[in-house]
């Protein structure tokens, strides 16, 4: 089947940004003849990362999922143990623990943000409730986080974040990522800092890094044993191959070396359609995600609100036809055809509502200021029609 051309005026959602060295550190990376994971560039990546963020270990990873299932492997998640995670939310957040056997508690969203209500955590408490997953929506962080954070540590649960879309997002000055004992990053090319594919698993808890390494390692002690700290190279846990290639993380080095820059046009092309759009806010045409005031963002997403499916479906076609390519997530995985069967019946009216009414305006490093406005006039013609 012949793929139909797009139109040469064709805004996508997403294009991956080049920082400029991406190739010359591949070309390094090849002609230091270290392809697989946990070389020098690798080892760049997470000291940088370390320090920025005040890490006490980063393991890169193949994904962000790969850093999903690494945090649930190092916590021990048993079957029959609970996990509570929002519905509103990718597949890989639950994923993960349900590859181990967990059963899954969703979580509703907050009325006025597509995060994780933390006020309902409470109630869905039991006995066999071993974790809580904070997902960070658009790199933006839940107003109630302290209250969870509480929470998890009066009932001696672990939390872990779901940072895949909040690289250099802060609440209260402090990064997110770094509020739980393990979060998990995203370098997808989706994302703000890219390696293609990739993650990271950052540990918090300093008593979880020597075995997350093992874990890293497929359950062998060999980043141990490479740097003497072990007289044999040997099976001691349960693991997989989680790392990243060196290619990956070649890419991904000169990206964090523009990370400032790259957050800087990130939040111009941020505030341009916030300006633009606030007016149709204003109006009640659509409704703007809030941003709280104690909170950085990190200029990951944004997104609109429409007043009812039918809108949304039809901005969205309407998008398309002025060759704009918008989009709408997540469907809810309380609703989804694997796990429906085994939710427990609540209805979770606010990721629900979301997942119907949600628009994703193209939003990427290269986008210019014509696409950008050609965008925003779309949108202003279909309200004004």
């Amino acid at each position: 089947m012949i793929a139909t051309p797009l139109p040469p005026d064709f805004i996508p959602f997403n294009r991956p940004h080049l920082a400029g060295p991406e190739l010359e550190y591949i070309r390094q990376a090849v002609a230091a003849g270290k392809l697989s994971g946990n070389g020098e560039f690798t080892q760049r990546c997470q000291q940088f990362l370390e320090q920025r963020y005040g890490l006490a270990k980063a393991l890169l990873t193949t994904s962000g999922t790969d850093a999903l299932e690494m945090a649930a492997l190092l916590l021990n998640i048993q079957p029959g143990d609970e996990v509570i995670v929002p519905s509103y939310t990718f597949t890989s957040t639950a994923n993960a623990f349900v590859l181990r056997g967990a059963r899954i508690v969703f979580a509703d969203s907050q009325p006025n943000h597509p995060n994780m209500d933390v006020r309902t955590v409470a109630a869905l408490l039991t006995p066999r409730t071993r974790a809580i997953v904070l997902v960070h929506y658009g790199g933006q962080v839940s107003e109630h986080l302290p209250d969870v954070l509480a929470l998890a540590h009066r009932h001696g649960l672990w939390v872990v974040e779901d940072a895949a879309q909040a690289i250099e997002a802060r609440y209260q000055g402090q990064p997110l990522g770094t509020f739980g004992q393990l979060a998990a990053f995203s370098f997808h090319e989706t994302k703000n800092i890219s390696a293609g594919e990739g993650g990271l698993l950052a540990i918090n808890d300093p008593a979880l890094m020597a075995r997350a390494e093992i874990i890293w390692e497929k359950g062998t002690n060999r980043a141990a044993f490479h740097r003497g700290e072990a007289a044999r190279y040997e099976w001691v846990d349960v693991g997989s191959s989680f790392l990243a290639s060196e290619l990956n993380a070649a890419y991904l080095w000169a990206q964090l070396q523009s990370i400032e820059a790259i957050q800087q046009q990130r939040r111009q092309l941020w505030e341009y359609y916030a300006m633009a759009l606030e007016p149709l806010a204003a109006s009640g045409a659509i409704r703007l995600l809030p941003q709280l005031p104690q909170a950085q963002p990190n200029w990951h997403v944004f997104a609109l609100l429409c007043a009812d499916e039918a809108e949304r479906d039809a901005l969205l076609q309407h998008l398309r036809q002025c060759h704009i390519l918008a989009v709408f997530h997540y469907l809810p995985l309380h609703q989804s055809p694997y796990y429906a069967p085994l939710h427990d019946g609540r209805p979770l009216p606010h990721a629900e509502r979301y997942a119907r009414t949600l628009v994703r305006l193209p939003l990427f490093h290269d986008l210019t200021r014509e696409q950008q406005n050609r965008v925003i006039a779309a949108i202003q013609a279909f309200y004004h029609q």
